[in-house]
């Protein structure tokens, strides 16, 4: 006989603690970031979550924190065979979602975050994107974006006065 493991108060119950717990990181939401993280964990024989790992990456923090609420859940019911506790592993999307709109370069320059643009294969700041692609965009041409650490001689890339610069890659048209 086999029994899958439980979360406290079943499916529903987990869905909520996601709800409630799941922080939208600050720079997803400047860059509108929608789509879901897969996250694979596993429930150890005492019903511990258990090597938590991102699968694909949305960018702007959504990995993190989608790792970061799965590892925070409450301990499971382990799942049962024959009579005795084992070790199962899981894989699960953590959904990040919110109104599509239009990405609005004013926002992201007066924003505690720095932004270079990727636009077909050469590096951008942030006003030389704006001549380029517009003073808004729409968020589903974001491919990634993930933090931007640098060396580049460029000066106008580099926004030491901010608190993180991020690399917004632009898909290809």
């Amino acid at each position: 006989m086999r029994a899958a493991p439980q979360y406290p108060g079943g499916a529903n119950a987990f869905n909520r603690y996601v709800a409630r717990n799941l922080y939208y990181p600050d720079a997803a939401k400047l860059m509108c970031i929608n789509g879901k993280v897969y996250v694979s964990f596993s429930i150890d024989t005492s019903g511990k979550v258990t090597d938590v790992t991102a699968i694909n990456c949305l960018g702007a923090g959504c990995e993190s924190e989608a790792v970061r609420v799965v590892q925070k859940s409450r301990r499971w019911k382990p799942a049962i065979r024959n009579g005795k506790p084992i070790q199962v592993s899981y894989v699960i999307p953590i959904s990040f979602y919110m109104e599509t709109r239009k990405v609005y370069m004013e926002n992201l320059m007066a924003s505690g975050y720095g932004f270079v643009f990727k636009i077909n294969g050469k590096l951008y700041s942030a006003d030389d994107a704006e001549r380029i692609i517009g003073k808004a965009f729409n968020p589903d041409k974001i491919e990634v974006a993930e933090p931007f650490n640098s060396q580049t001689p460029d000066r106008k890339l580099l926004r030491s006065h901010k608190k993180e610069t991020y690399l917004i890659s632009i898909k290809s048209s």
